[in-house]
């Protein structure tokens, strides 16, 4: 035996000091390899939707409804089910509801507790004792432990298992041994979390669903490029918190550490969709300066081409004056300060987005690739002409609160650090590859060679240089690493060789200032067109390491125009698009409201679903979201645990505790009992 293997096994004896243990290891570990894989759930492009994201991550994509039709079948009616279900994804609420209407309380909760009794173990058979323990809540562990494990069927037992229900009563803590049993189902049910990208934008609360996903017992995150916005907002780039309040007039959304062009993005898109209220309420982001800056300079200003796309029911029309001057201040303040990233870094390409400098103001034109198109805005009393990239000295000063604002709000910078920890780029997770938005890709489907700081990168190489800046951006001490990383996240952001964007330009200069709509359009990459080609996705699967007929690529950020007939499985089920339109800005363009995708021991399945009309519409009526169920492949053998990655570790450590076993009995390792 090698030293260094040795020297493992002494270690691993400190955990397993003799015999016994090991072997009781190697037994635990052998039996888990044989449960069945655990419940994955994939959800995409939330856009700050949180009510439709609550409700679909707690009824699981119908993964509770198929529980409850498992265990009951036609023994009750389908009232019932509907009923049992609602109360799994509300307890509360409906508890509320059932004890105003309820006659008979103490038999309701019989009912239902020996209902919810069932579906919980139902929900947990396909757990160790061990795992189901360290979900338990703590007031009722006890409890719910002896209620889950005792065998109401057996004489012996029978009144003892009645006697505990009966006391839970008789104590006044049914209802709250309801929920308790409501929220541990949901959490069996579902075992995993994926969540493929953007989070962020167009949503009003993208801050409670943070505050969720950071709640939650199992998640990882594929950043999409609205998260990358508010990250590196966060990280202080200028560019970006500019874009983030432009839609925060119309929605809100965060930056995150320093850039300050993300800052701009951030700030902008939340003016745009009428949000600005998130940054000020939300993250306690003092907007007053900026405000100040757009009363000042904008004063007498229509600001006609910056009118809100804010929801009616959700957004006070008395402020959209101000809120649309507050878009135009802080989009033309984005504009100067991508300007000033695009001079300061020639290899990104990016001269063609210059556009400040190409405006005749005497003539009140834009010259566009050539081409000059009439302003639809002649006003900018902030641009020096001489010098059209320069922040003005109020400007400069509105910038400089406006980081320091980003950077010192505990919450965004709490809730950034969990993006940081929990996701990344790109995800292989039990043979399926997870990412936002597209690998770069040429005409021919060859990958495209990106120049980074002077060297090229291609396919997996690109995603993971990008990841490694981007954590730079946050986190990196020295300050040229840090301006390097914080200047890539603006690059992934918007370039055309990102990943997360996949488009040839962003042109939302062209959509706020030229009428003509040949200018908007913004051509995606050669990889949405050849997302049928077999050969195209084999050589991305491949790519990252998988291969096969079960493995799949698991794609966000396109939504899918499914009134239009398109579907979301590509190349045979490969390759699954799941933007559907789950933010409220989409849903015209796409008829429904987004689609999940659940992945099962027995398969995958994907879900589209109707939109969720509100939490009382829901346990008022007991109405769900319509959810139309699409099979996308069917295993010939039922997943269990040895198939997952989980099971890979697990074999990996089931040889060194047989390896320790063998030095025990050989001597070369002693025990100690």
């Amino acid at each position: 035996m090698e030293q260094t293997d040795l020297r493992y096994l002494k270690s691993l004896a400190k955990q397993y000091p003799t015999v016994a243990a090991a072997a009781t290891e190697i037994i635990n570990l052998q039996a888990i390899l044989s449960l069945p894989k655990g419940t994955e759930h994939f959800i995409t492009d939330i856009h700050g939707e949180y009510d439709q994201f609550q409700h679909v991550l707690k009824n699981g994509s119908g993964a509770i409804k198929r529980k409850i039709e498992d265990e009951f079948g036609n023994a009750i009616s389908q009232a019932e089910k509907k009923s049992i279900a609602t109360l799994i994804y509300y307890p509360e609420q409906k508890m509320e509801q059932v004890i105003k209407t309820e006659e008979n309380m103490e038999d309701w909760y019989k009912v239902t507790l020996y209902r919810l009794i069932r579906i919980c173990k139902g929900a947990s058979s396909k757990y160790t004792r061990s795992k189901v323990r360290k979900a338990l809540p703590k007031d009722f562990a006890y409890v719910i432990e002896e209620l889950l494990t005792g065998r109401p069927d057996v004489s012996d037992q029978e009144a003892y298992y009645n006697e505990i229900i009966h006391s839970v009563i008789r104590t006044g803590r049914a209802a709250e041994l309801v929920v308790a049993f409501c929220n541990l189902i949901r959490r069996l049910v579902v075992d995993h979390l994926h969540v493929v990208g953007d989070i962020f934008d167009r949503g009003p609360y993208p801050n409670l669903i943070m505050d969720t996903l950071m709640s939650h017992h199992s998640v990882d995150i594929q950043w999409g490029n609205h998260d990358i916005s508010w990250m590196g907002a966060a990280a202080g780039n200028q560019a970006l918190i500019c874009n983030c309040l432009r839609r925060t007039v119309s929605m809100r959304r965060g930056a995150a550490a320093g850039n300050q062009a993300l800052i701009c993005n951030v700030i902008r898109i939340s003016a745009k969709y009428g949000n600005l209220n998130l940054l000020e309420d939300g993250y306690g982001i003092n907007l007053v300066p900026l405000a100040r800056l757009a009363m000042n300079r904008y004063d007498k200003d229509p600001c006609s081409c910056f009118k809100l796309d804010y929801r009616e029911e959700e957004y006070d029309v008395r402020d959209a004056m101000l809120d649309e001057k507050m878009h135009k201040a802080i989009a033309i303040m984005q504009f100067k300060l991508e300007g000033q990233m695009i001079v300061g870094h020639p290899e990104f390409g990016m001269e063609n987005r210059l556009l400040l400098d190409k405006i005749d103001p005497a003539a009140g034109t834009v010259l566009i690739e050539g081409k000059k198109y009439p302003l639809r805005d002649l006003n900018f009393p902030t641009i020096d002409w001489e010098h059209p990239y320069e922040l003005s000295v109020d400007e400069a000063d509105v910038m400089e609160r406006l980081t320091a604002a980003f950077l010192n709000c505990e919450k965004l910078q709490r809730q950034v650090r969990f993006l940081f920890t929990k996701g990344s780029l790109y995800h292989v997770y039990n043979g399926n590859l997870l990412y936002h938005g597209c690998v770069p890709l040429n005409e021919d489907g060859s990958f495209t060679k990106v120049n980074i700081y002077g060297t090229e990168y291609a396919g997996k190489a690109l995603y993971d240089v990008l990841e490694s800046y981007a954590r730079k951006g946050y986190y990196a001490i020295d300050p040229e690493e840090k301006k390097k990383g914080s200047d890539i996240l603006w690059f992934i952001w918007e370039n055309k060789n990102s990943p997360v964007f996949g488009k040839d330009k962003m042109t939302t200069f062209e959509r706020y200032f030229v009428a003509e709509k040949a200018t908007h359009v913004e051509p995606k990459n050669p990889y949405y067109r050849l997302l049928e080609k077999e050969e195209v996705v084999n050589a991305i699967l491949a790519e990252f390491g998988l291969s096969g007929q079960e493995a799949h690529i698991v794609n966000g950020h396109i939504p899918i125009e499914a009134k239009k007939g398109e579907s979301p499985v590509k190349c045979g089920g490969k390759l699954l698009i799941i933007d559907g339109g789950f933010s409220k800005a989409y849903q015209p363009k796409t008829g429904i409201a987004g689609y999940t995708l659940i992945y099962n021991s027995y398969g995958l399945v994907l879900a589209a679903h109707e939109p969720f009309e509100s939490v009382e519409k829901a346990v008022s009526d007991g109405n769900d979201i319509v959810s139309h169920t699409i099979l996308v492949q069917h295993v010939v053998r039922r997943k269990t645990v040895a198939d997952t990655d989980n099971g890979k570790v697990m074999r990996e450590n089931i040889r060194d505790l047989e390896n320790l076993l063998q030095a025990y009995r050989e001597g070369t390792i002693v025990e100690n009992p």
